[in-house]
């Protein structure tokens, strides 16, 4: 199977769970501080990808010390720390499709980045499946909702999201070049994990959040670890299909994952579903069925 095909198959995956993790991070994170919620999966994932990239160097510790760890460093503050502390307050306030939708403006973001700093070009084909779901992502912003119990500021949390979102985007202009100059998906994922989860536990030091951690329940800790399981498939896909192919391409292609979290919302939590937020959902899903064949082409190599 070619690398496109692969690339394309493994950011399709990435956009599935992706789709399922946000209505369960909903869910747990109710009752959970986001910083120690955070913090806890970051370092349990880092420490799992910390493995898999000395097996991946049949366990040679001076493979980590040609690495480019400004890169990698940029990556774990900006994509595993801020991003994330971002995210998850602001789905505390919002709802979980409303929160995916947002989320899956990450395309609009990356593609421009991509142009600018990774020279990808960007094809008509691209440009007339992502104005689709631009469209689409308008419609979502008009159909308003009241706030409820579970959605308790709905305009703030979706600000709070735009702006994770908008650092993510930054985050992956970032790996991509990190991987263009050499660096496994692997070691990438380490980083933005790893090192993101220890900076947020200073952050729950700091905030004096300590106690938290150690009156979690065996139930907070139950979800925690699922949560956990969907973050680590969806960082292990994700990274691997941008090795393969154009970041602008792979993000694109996310925007299938809302769907799944507009349906899951409903069922699981009664979420409304206005006109516009169907409307949307339909143009997504037409934009994302064209960018699929879109081949990954760059100006020139980094």
């Amino acid at each position: 199977m070619k690398n496109e095909n692969i690339g394309t198959l493994l950011a399709l995956l990435a956009a599935v769970i992706s789709g399922i993790s946000i209505p369960a991070n909903k869910l747990f994170i109710v009752n959970l501080d986001p910083t120690v919620f955070t913090a806890i999966r970051a370092v349990i994932i880092g420490t799992i990808f910390f493995f898999i990239s000395l097996y991946q160097s049949k366990f040679d510790l001076k493979n980590f010390k040609k690495v480019s760890w400004k890169y990698l460093f940029a990556i774990a503050i900006i994509g595993g720390v801020f991003a994330f502390l971002l995210f998850f307050n602001g789905l505390k306030l919002t709802t979980a499709g409303r929160g995916a939708f947002l989320h899956k403006t990450l395309p609009l973001y990356t593609v421009i980045l991509a142009f600018f700093f990774l020279k990808e070009k960007i094809t008509k084909k691209m440009i007339y499946a992502l104005a689709i779901m631009f469209i689409g992502i308008i419609a979502l912003y008009f159909s308003q909702i009241n706030p409820a119990e579970l959605w308790m500021n709905p305009s703030l949390g979706d600000l709070l999201i735009i702006g994770a979102t908008f650092l993510w985007a930054i985050e992956n202009i970032i790996a991509r070049k990190a991987m263009i100059k050499g660096e496994t998906n692997y070691i990438v994922s380490f980083a933005r994990m790893f090192f993101g989860g220890l900076i947020l536990f200073g952050f729950v030091l700091l905030f004096g959040k300590f106690n938290v951690l150690l009156t979690l329940s065996i139930e907070q800790w139950t979800n925690i670890l699922i949560s956990t399981g969907l973050l680590f498939g969806y960082v292990f896909f994700w990274y691997w299909s941008i090795k393969k192919i154009n970041v602008s391409k792979a993000t694109t292609l996310l925007l299938l994952s809302p769907v799944v979290s507009l349906i899951l919302g409903i069922l699981m939590f009664s979420e409304p579903l206005p006109l516009f937020q169907l409307i949307g959902s339909a143009l997504i899903l037409v934009g994302a069925y064209f960018v699929v064949g879109v081949k990954s082409e760059v100006k020139e190599r980094i």
